[in-house]
């Protein structure tokens, strides 16, 4: 019966966030699009299962979703080992996105940033270089987001307290505007 009762929660955390929050994930849809017309890149960001969620969605744009089709500008900041050591070590873990940010970011591009808890150092952080790089910043969060909201250009706030729950909309969110995208550049 909990395994039940665990999918029944979750099928209602996804009512409300289609309730909630599509009118947002359409913008940052068209936020995104935007950046890529223009010849920018989508850079993400996040901690743990954020991260993953991040270099899952860069995928997702620089090989495939659903169609064969050309690549689309994206890069996840939490792959290359090397460089988040080596900024972790000589800095402090508080900037290994604000330091890859500042070194890549270009006035187009957009910063996708992923925080269940709204509050990571790390990611607000890099918020504020792209912020400070005039930068399209999208804040992915759980319910309570009061600090990034503010720094951000749209956050999308799940209605869910929980960070696995919090996780499971973040990345069905991030794939359906992969899809969108892919939809609005190759639909033919």
């Amino acid at each position: 019966m909990i395994i039940k009762e665990k999918i029944i929660e979750i099928s209602e955390n996804f009512r409300n966030l289609a309730d909630y929050c599509v009118g947002d994930i359409e913008k940052a849809t068209e936020i995104m699009i935007s950046s890529l017309r223009s010849g920018g890149k989508i850079m993400f960001c996040g901690n743990g299962g954020s991260a993953a969620d991040s270099q899952h969605l860069a995928a997702e744009l620089t090989g495939r979703y659903l169609k064969n089709r050309g690549p689309l500008a994206a890069l996840a900041l939490t792959t290359d080992t090397s460089a988040i050591t080596a900024i972790g070590n000589d800095y402090s873990f508080d900037e290994i996105f604000a330091r890859q940010v500042n070194a890549l970011g270009d006035i187009n591009d957009t910063l996708y940033a992923i925080s269940t808890s709204g509050k990571s150092v790390n990611v607000i952080r890099a918020i504020q270089a792209a912020n400070d790089k005039n930068l399209k910043v999208i804040g992915v969060t759980g319910n309570s987001s009061a600090e990034m909201q503010k720094l951000c250009d749209l956050t999308i706030k799940v209605p869910a307290r929980r960070p696995d729950r919090i996780q499971e909309m973040h990345i069905a969110i991030g794939q359906i505007i992969c899809e969108q995208i892919e939809n609005e550049f190759f639909n033919k």
